[in-house]
């Protein structure tokens, strides 16, 4: 046939969008001056039902039987089973008088009495890595979800070939649902099986939104993808909407917090890695900034209590928290994302942000750094033989010793602030250049401070020997980072145990009121 030359001598009358609710589209064409032509596409079961006879190759229509509409149905289903997306194309006829000559939007096209003309299995081929960023979301704590319109054989087919199903899935009737069976649920109920569900065919874009809540009720943190105007409730819904940059509409990138520029799933597993290693690394900041902090305080609190004066001046404390807030934070905030990152499990929404492990790690080393320098600030005299040396001139010597000590061992424990939960802190230290040259600049600023601007910052220089002792001090971190990494923590948050405690001495403190004024 030549088509542009059929397609010249219709006239479109009206054009019915493809609706999500329907899953089918619709044109009204006039063929002559008495007819017109409906043409339908959409869902093939949804339009096959409703077709009252079918075409055939040879140009005669006959009537739909049960036996030739359960042998179509077979057909859709065997399409659907093979992954492909099953499209029937229909028709109706209708006089041209039936047509309203005004308000021709409002007409509402004849979708009953169709006479099928074909179906096709279209072939949406999974991307090449879909399936391994799915498999490493799993790995990661991730559950991957497809919520689709397919056919529900289609989805179970195209969540198979992804791997977001496996046999044991299957085997779960809740594991597959139909958007309509969801949609109908009670809010109670569609909370029970929102955990269960993986795969979810014929939905609608509300039904979407409808198990976004319903996780976020159960305390998920949601994640979704859409690309369509109709995805936009369910984008905005969730904690975190992903839109898609090339197909996306703008009221979806809009909608959405993060848009995926190049449409492809595997950009997912790449936010995961890197809001996981944000995260992190805050986490390591905070970890390296307590450590110092609550080291520096009790140093120079029990000093000033016990002597009345104390090792640490406040030009030495700007040193230390310019070490602390500026160069550790671009030190520790730059380190790139590790694969270990994605075999963590997910963290909680109300789960505290300074974990037992960093406690057990800030507790280790504070101690350990209070102990052996608050020993030099009482007995540095003696330790160091200064009895020769005049009061003023032994004093300087001892509290710049302990100053140079704590500032290689903030040095050292920058390191072990890399990697909390490891016991090799060197892995991959290297590669972060920016890391090594704050820790190089740190070190050579420390050594000018102490040999040539003593004047400014009230310091001596000190000796060879003082110089190995300090490094040493600050070295033994390592090792005790490696030991204490060994002490197993409670899964229960240290905080909870605090609130425990509060909550148990409030009681008991208001019966003793009572009792009192009884």
């Amino acid at each position: 046939m030549n088509f542009n030359d059929v397609r010249s001598k219709s006239s479109v009358l009206r054009v019915l969008p493809f609706n999500s609710v329907k899953k089918c589209g619709g044109v009204a064409v006039q063929v002559s001056d008495t007819y017109v032509h409906i043409h339908w596409k959409g869902a093939a079961e949804l339009v096959l039902a409703s077709c009252k006879s079918w075409f055939s190759i040879d140009g005669s229509v006959h009537p739909m039987s049960s036996d030739k509409y359960n042998e179509l149905k077979r057909s859709i289903d065997d399409m659907a089973m093979s992954s492909l997306r099953c499209i029937a194309f229909a028709y109706c006829t209708c006089e041209l008088t039936m047509v309203p000559r005004e308000d021709l939007d409002k007409w509402q096209l004849p979708d009953d009495n169709l006479t099928l003309l074909g179906m096709v299995g279209i072939k949406d081929p999974c991307r090449p890595g879909v399936r391994d960023a799915v498999q490493l979301c799993s790995a990661a704590g991730v559950k991957v979800r497809m919520v689709t319109g397919d056919n529900v054989e289609t989805a179970k087919a195209i969540a198979f070939e992804c791997g977001i199903l496996n046999a044991k899935d299957v085997a779960s009737e809740t594991t597959i649902i139909e958007g309509k069976v969801f949609r109908e649920m009670s809010e109670t109920a569609r909370e029970e099986v929102a955990d269960k569900i993986t795969v979810m065919g014929r939905s609608s874009p509300n039904d979407k939104l409808l198990l976004v809540q319903a996780l976020k009720r159960k305390g998920h943190v949601v994640a979704v993808t859409g690309d369509g105007t109709n995805d936009a409730p369910a984008l905005h819904e969730a904690d975190i909407g992903l839109s898609m940059g090339i197909s996306g509409t703008e009221v979806a990138k809009e909608s959405s917090d993060i848009i995926i520029l190049d449409d492809d799933f595997t950009s997912v597993v790449k936010v995961v890695r890197w809001g996981r290693s944000v995260y992190a690394n805050i986490q390591k900041f905070i970890q390296f900034q307590l450590t110092v902090n609550v080291a520096a305080l009790v140093i120079n609190v029990v000093a000033a209590v016990s002597s009345g004066a104390v090792p640490l001046n406040a030009v030495e404390l700007l040193w230390v928290n310019l070490i602390m807030d500026t160069l550790g934070a671009l030190a520790l905030a730059t380190e790139p994302p590790t694969d270990n990152l994605m075999k963590r499990h997910p963290v909680g929404r109300r789960e505290p942000l300074v974990t037992n492990i960093m406690w057990r790690n800030l507790f280790i080393q504070a101690l350990y750094q209070i102990a052996v320098l608050l020993v030099f600030n009482f007995d540095g005299k003696r330790i160091f033989q200064l009895h020769n040396e005049s009061r003023e001139h032994a004093d300087k010597i001892k509290n710049t010793f302990v100053f140079n000590a704590f500032v290689f061992c903030q040095i050292f424990n920058e390191f072990n602030a890399r990697k909390p939960e490891e016991k090799n802190v060197f892995g991959g230290v290297t590669s972060n250049r920016l890391f090594m040259g704050i820790v190089g600049i740190t070190t050579v600023l420390q050594i000018l401070i102490i040999e040539f601007l003593g004047k400014f910052f009230g310091t001596v220089r000190l000796g060879w020997k003082l110089w190995l002792l300090s490094v040493a001090i600050g070295a033994v971190s390592w090792p005790l980072a490696y030991v204490g990494k060994s002490i197993p923590v409670p899964a229960r948050p240290f905080q909870d145990y605090l609130k425990h405690c509060c909550a148990w001495r409030r009681p008991r403190r208001r019966d003793e009121e009572q009792g009192g004024k009884s």
